[in-house]
């Protein structure tokens, strides 16, 4: 019996230039709740019929990004390429929301920071279906562990 899950995440730190406390707090966030609860299963088939746990690894290079899925003996089964054109959007839409609601948690009303956290889980929850469908085919992810990955995406963008 397969065990379809994520237990250890890794991302390539040579590919994050720069981050603040809440980009750093958001990314602990994220990997904190994937690890806690996630689902992932890779749809091609492994040597030995290893179906999972895995260990996930995310890198950027040039323009797309790689996720090498590995055994939970550390072993490479795979590395999966995304083109990364269709998240520019996104992940800018992302970053300026999420500037917007740190500025707010520190100046504005309750009700104003209501009003961008909607806007931030909606712009949130959109990217996560954009990568469930990118995905399809490839690895199969419940909608919570395309969002955590979704924020980590996000965190390998960060530029100074």
């Amino acid at each position: 019996m397969g065990d379809p899950r994520i237990i250890d995440v890794e991302l390539d730190e040579a590919t994050i230039i720069w981050r603040n406390a809440d980009i750093e707090q958001e990314r602990r966030i994220a990997i904190f709740d994937l690890l806690e609860g996630n689902h992932f299963d890779p749809q091609k088939g492994y040597p030995e019929a290893y179906d999972g746990p895995y260990k996930l690894k995310l890198r950027v290079e040039e323009n797309r990004l790689a996720l090498d899925i590995s055994a939970e003996n550390d072993a490479l089964l795979e590395t999966i390429v995304l083109g990364l054109t269709r998240f520019r959007r996104p992940i800018r839409e992302y970053f300026a929301i999420c500037d917007s609601y740190f500025q707010a948690i520190r100046q504005a009303t309750p009700q104003q920071i209501e009003t961008i956290d909607m806007a931030r889980r909606g712009v949130h929850n959109d990217a996560a279906e954009l990568l469930k469908e990118r995905l399809e085919g490839k690895i199969d992810v419940d909608f919570d562990t395309a969002r955590r990955l979704f924020t980590l995406i996000c965190v390998l963008h960060i530029r100074g």
